[in-house]
């Protein structure tokens, strides 16, 4: 019995020092998390100085530019925020049109941008239109849509004519101005006279495509 102690005693403190090997092990485990969960704080993770963001179409063709000062990224929803932002549409087929203001918001994806503080968005002068101008302290663009909405107070300026209205939308590709709720509208004669020599010239065109019609 006397030569079995020494080995029982060895056992005995192999087997203690396993349990506290062990039990230490899943103290640690349980104590500090190994994969802490994401912070999901307003908190940006990147950025980026005098930026040039571009996208095209299919074809590659480029169809919106999207560039400003100061970008930074947040990860809590995906979104950037922009300081002196320029978005332009150059879709083919359509009137180049500028927006900038103060600041902007962009969704993940781009396809939403609000323009904040000072938003203005140009129309430029094409063939067929004269030069548009809204401005708003707020104004949402829909770049892949071309459509500029707000539902705030804004002014149209287009051509000599002016309208002062709370709620406006504009699609690019249509080239139609919706103001939901005109205050002051000051139409220029001019613009009249120039929409109905345009109608004029469209309804005649239209008849003589009629006629050529078998």
């Amino acid at each position: 019995m006397k030569e079995r102690a020494p080995a029982i005693i060895a056992i005995f403190l192999l087997l203690t020092l396993v349990l506290g090997t062990w039990w230490a092990a899943e103290y640690t485990q349980n104590a500090i998390p190994v994969d802490p969960p994401a912070r999901m704080t307003h908190d940006a993770d990147s950025w980026a100085r005098n930026f040039v963001m571009i996208r095209t179409d299919p074809q590659g063709v480029a169809t919106n530019r999207l560039e400003g000062n100061y970008l930074q990224h947040y990860p809590d929803d995906n979104s950037y925020e922009i300081t002196a932002p320029t978005a332009i549409g150059q879709r083919p087929g359509e009137p180049i049109t500028i927006g900038t203001s103060r600041t902007a918001t962009m969704n993940h994806n781009g396809s939403q941008i609000v323009m904040v503080g000072d938003a203005h968005v140009h129309r430029r002068r094409d063939e067929g239109h004269d030069p548009l101008d809204v401005t708003s302290q707020q104004l949402t663009i829909l770049p892949n849509e071309g459509v500029v909405y707000t539902n705030l107070p804004a002014v149209v300026v287009n051509g000599a004519s002016r309208m002062n209205g709370t709620g406006m939308r504009y699609d690019n590709e249509t080239q139609v101005l919706q103001v939901f709720s005109a205050s002051d509208v000051k139409i220029s004669g001019a613009d009249v006279a120039k929409r109905q020599a345009r109608d004029a010239g469209n309804s005649n065109q239209s008849k003589k495509n009629s006629a050529k019609t078998p």
